[in-house]
């Protein structure tokens, strides 16, 4: 009743496809970007001044792979811009809003800061190397925003 004509057996087949390798995850252990996910926590958190790191701090109580982060007093499209400029794919907002110029209801419903977001979304294969750079590269980027805005006492 989904497909007119019978049964999409490509629609099928990538779905059994796609299952066995998500069940094939599952079974390799526990996912390695939880580690790095935890270091950018723990880095941003203490190398970027006046910011809010969102949601639970708890491995099991969140994604392996995501992080969203605030800083006062900066736009996140801002930050968005100038580390694309420095190499790295991010998103402002939340996934929910990406669409819109509203804040996040679920951001405002964990009691997170709903301006200016920061999204991370680390691909399978992320590298240890590659979280240390930004976070070398992320304190700077929010200085030089908070500096061209006049904003130099944080």
């Amino acid at each position: 009743r989904w497909f007119p004509g019978g049964v999409a057996v490509p629609a099928a087949l990538a779905a059994a496809v796609a299952l066995q390798a998500a069940a094939a995850r599952v079974a390799a252990g526990p996912d390695p970007r939880t580690d790095l996910v935890d270091r950018l926590r723990a880095r941003i958190a203490a190398e970027v001044p006046e910011v809010d790191v969102a949601g639970p701090a708890a491995r099991d109580d969140r994604l392996p792979h995501v992080l969203t982060f605030s800083c006062l007093y900066v736009d996140g499209e801002a930050v968005v811009t100038a580390l694309d400029r420095a190499g790295f794919a991010v998103a402002s907002g939340s996934a929910c809003t990406s669409a819109t110029e509203q804040p996040s209801h679920v951001l405002a419903a964990m009691g997170a800061l709903t301006q200016g977001n920061v999204r991370l979304s680390l691909p399978v294969g992320t590298r240890a190397a590659d979280v240390e750079r930004f976070c070398d590269v992320l304190p700077g980027v929010v200085a030089d925003i908070r500096r061209a805005a006049g904003l130099t006492d944080l």
